[in-house]
């Protein structure tokens, strides 16, 4: 442990910026001549190493559906486990059980909502939960104690073409989605109206609702060469209902058609990714032989260690008083591996001191800058950069010591969500322009498809900036 004992003054009013290892510039004159220097300094190394990693949490209403076998990947399949929200109100006015026509299970995915193949077949089944689902659940949950292979609710066979397809439309945004409907028994609509109409709490909570109902398990039931990501899930009842028609005498009656969301998979209701991945020989070779191989949604992640007490020992030595730490920054590039499905390195990266990993992933958290990054892969540069680790470093000088693990970091393939914050005001009203920005919204383990890449260290740069103030005399 390295006690430190480092000054910062505030901001420095001229500056004069030169690129190299350190570089100094005089900023101007005055009745006394102050001289500014802008140290750029990037002469450290970083290194990494995989590391297996067998099953994660998904935290996610994505879900995966299917199979794959990609060469230079490995073979991965996943089916599903969940509960579900249940809907406030159940219409009842008009409506009876024998007036209950059908009930679809609803499973949506958008355009090139997949990894694989389009074209192939693929068969899914439909199942009853026989009990509740665990809390907190994994990837590497095995769902036969949870169903009985016996009772089949339903099965459907589907395929990722979107062209010609039935269930196919477009959302506000504009974005394409096909829908993919698995007939369910009539049953269930039926005791669903009769549990709303006799116990009406049972609707009230969804743990109150697991009770009544635990869930569905989804599988897949044939076919190999697709895994779809499933957007939405959802259980529709259609039902007739009669209805008065106004001002007729005698009084006739009508009959409206209806579709009632019953249920639907949400955010604050379990449910789980049931994923089994074997990985490909030759990939796990490379890791073997020191190769920081990153693979999801199970497989590797990569740990590293930062060289942290290094760069605060290279500021003690250049630094005076009126030093100011500006930037400190992490590049790494990375290589796609050669595959038959296209697949890629994770559109996003949580790096994350190795301690605080489960953590971080076992409750809702976003990045903090301090002890957690995000960052996004860029495919111009095929790299990943975190540009904002200032404040980590001022956290370990503040704190006047730096230990082991402010230097452990583990890197995991995540799933970056957004929200958009727009803002209008004078100008924006009188200009035409709005402003908006986005913001973390979450930050959880990536389940959304297979991905890998192996990450470069031996060409990884961190770039260390600060300035520096001589007074004159």
């Amino acid at each position: 442990m390295e006690k430190l004992a480092l000054l910062s003054a505030g901001l420095v009013a001229a500056m004069a910026v030169a690129s190299c290892d350190e570089t100094s510039s005089t900023a101007g004159s005055s009745l006394v001549q102050d001289e500014v220097e802008i140290i750029v300094d990037s002469a450290f190394t970083v290194s990494g190493r995989a590391v297996d990693n067998d099953f994660v949490q998904s935290r996610t209403v994505l879900q995966l559906l299917g199979k794959i076998d990609a060469d230079g990947y490995g073979s991965l399949s996943s089916d599903i486990v969940c509960q579900y929200m249940p809907t406030a109100y159940v219409d009842t006015i008009g409506v009876s059980p024998e007036t209950i026509d059908s009930v679809k299970l609803v499973l949506t995915m958008f355009k090139d909502g997949f990894a694989g193949d389009s074209i192939v077949p693929m068969g899914v089944s439909v199942y009853p939960l026989t009990r509740q689902l665990q809390s907190p659940i994994y990837s590497n949950f095995d769902p036969k104690d949870y169903y009985d292979s016996s009772k089949l609710l339903g099965s459907t066979t589907y395929s990722g073409l979107i062209d010609g397809a039935d269930g196919v439309g477009a959302d506000n945004s504009g974005s394409i989605y096909k829908d993919i409907f698995v007939t369910l028994p009539r049953e269930i609509g039926v005791s669903l109206y009769n549990e709303f109409k006799t116990k009406e709490s049972t609707f009230s909570t969804p743990q109150a609702f697991a009770e009544w109902f635990p869930g569905l398990y989804i599988t897949n039931s044939f076919g190999s060469g697709r895994v779809t990501r499933v957007v939405s899930n959802m259980i529709n009842v259609y039902y007739r209902s009669v209805q008065p028609i106004p001002d007729t005498d005698p009084q006739r009656d009508t009959i409206l058609n209806g579709t009632g969301t019953y249920m639907a998979v949400t955010p604050e209701i379990i449910t789980n990714n049931n994923i089994a991945y074997k990985m490909s020989e030759r990939l796990r070779q490379r890791a073997t032989s020191g190769e920081a191989i990153l693979v999801g949604p199970t497989g590797y992640d990569v740990e590293f260690t930062f060289p942290a007490r290094q760069i605060i020992e290279r500021y003690k030595e250049q630094s005076n008083a009126l030093s100011v730490i500006n930037s400190l920054s992490l590049s790494i590039p990375v290589e796609e591996i050669e595959n038959n499905y296209g697949l890629t390195p994770p559109p996003y990266i949580l790096v994350v001191k190795k301690k605080d990993k489960s953590k971080f992933f076992s409750g809702t958290q976003i990045n903090d800058d301090i002890s957690s990054f995000y960052a996004a892969y860029n495919t111009t540069t095929k790299s990943y950069t975190v540009s904002s680790m200032r404040d980590y470093l001022m956290d370990i000088i503040d704190r006047g010591e730096v230990t082991a693990e402010d230097e452990e970091f583990v890197i995991c393939p995540a799933l970056v969500s957004f929200f958009v914050n727009s803002s209008s005001n004078y100008y924006s009203y009188y200009y035409g322009y709005n402003t908006t920005s986005t913001q973390v919204s979450s930050i959880t383990p990536y389940v959304t498809e297979p991905v890998m890449g192996k990450l470069d260290f031996e060409n990884a740069k961190i770039v260390f900036t600060f300035t520096k103030q001589t007074l004159g005399n």
